[in-house]
């Protein structure tokens, strides 16, 4: 990517390995203004990252269309004004994983599916068109979704597709009450996230790439915060020793590798899937080009309202 002056819009830069990528950026990219879509302030940035004066925070709740298609209204709104340089970029690193299959948004859609999939398909609709070249998309997925025991321990179920309007429902899994079913969720979710960057490419203008990055497994962050206090407790204090060999990765090394996919440090073509830091083939199962079609026609169809 360019080194000239250049905006990025950033989901999930508050806490864990977005806030160490959104750093990473305003340290290596001193002409970068960043966008955080958030809920609430930029306080999980360094306070010398928050004080820069390149970054604005856009009130977002990604869980609610209406909210984060409120939020790409407002950031248009600021790129329109001449205040900001060009924008050159979007990383959709926000993610959730819930303990079960029920949680509902506002708007009647699966959480999980509608934070991994959804809004990340809303705001690159809504962004495409005021995207400057060279630009890139980096959306932040999982090898969860190769489901099986090298890239994930065991930890997560693999991924079991359905028609992805009826993933996009509550109770799409067995047990939906269940823990299993919760991550089953997640797994799938994140298969879904990358078809819809297989897609995108194909769409795309010339200059613009997308990017499906994975940071591996990265104890010690959040996202587990809704499982139950053993898993918290593995993830947090157990798993980290992990990260010293190469079945785990150390958060500060996932937000540089974050950074440096956004940034384009990490050559890959568009529609490519890098693994932590480098480009690699992402699961068999995630070269469908029915899946992907359907995955697009779903995501455009849920979100057309907004």
């Amino acid at each position: 990517m360019t080194d000239a002056a250049q905006t990025l819009v950033m989901t999930g830069a508050t806490r864990g390995i977005g806030r160490i990528a959104a750093e990473r950026i305003l340290v290596e990219r001193p002409e970068a203004h960043l966008i955080l879509l958030a809920r609430g302030s930029a306080g999980g940035l360094s306070s010398a990252a928050a004080r820069s004066g390149r970054v604005t925070v856009v009130e977002a709740d990604l869980a609610s269309m209406r909210s984060t298609s409120d939020a790409a209204t407002e950031v248009i709104a600021l790129l329109g004004s001449g205040s900001l340089p060009p924008l050159r970029g979007f990383i959709g690193n926000a993610g959730i994983q819930y303990t079960n299959n029920r949680t509902a948004t506002v708007e009647g859609f699966e959480a999980t599916f509608a934070v991994n999939v959804l809004a990340n398909h809303l705001l690159i609709r809504r962004l495409v068109d005021h995207l400057q070249q060279p630009a890139r998309i980096v959306v932040t997925v999982s090898d969860t979704h190769f489901g099986d025991f090298r890239h994930n321990l065991g930890l997560v179920p693999g991924p079991q597709w359905l028609p992805a309007d009826r993933l996009a429902r509550v109770e799409a899994f067995p047990n939906p009450q269940s823990t299993k079913a919760g991550r089953t969720a997640y797994s799938t979710s994140k298969l879904a996230a990358v078809y819809l960057v297989h897609e995108w490419a194909r769409r795309l203008p010339r200059g613009v790439d997308v990017i499906s990055y994975n940071p591996g497994l990265v104890p010690g962050t959040d996202l587990a915060r809704d499982a139950g206090p053993v898993t918290r407790f593995a993830m947090r204090r157990v798993l980290p020793l992990l990260a010293a060999t190469p079945l785990a990765t150390s958060p500060a090394r996932a937000g540089q590798f974050l950074a440096d996919a956004a940034l384009g440090v990490t050559l890959a073509p568009s529609g490519a899937y890098i693994d932590r830091s480098q480009a690699v083939p992402s699961s068999r199962e995630s070269y469908d080009p029915e899946r992907e079609l359907e995955t697009w026609n779903t995501a455009e169809a849920l979100t057309a309202a907004w």
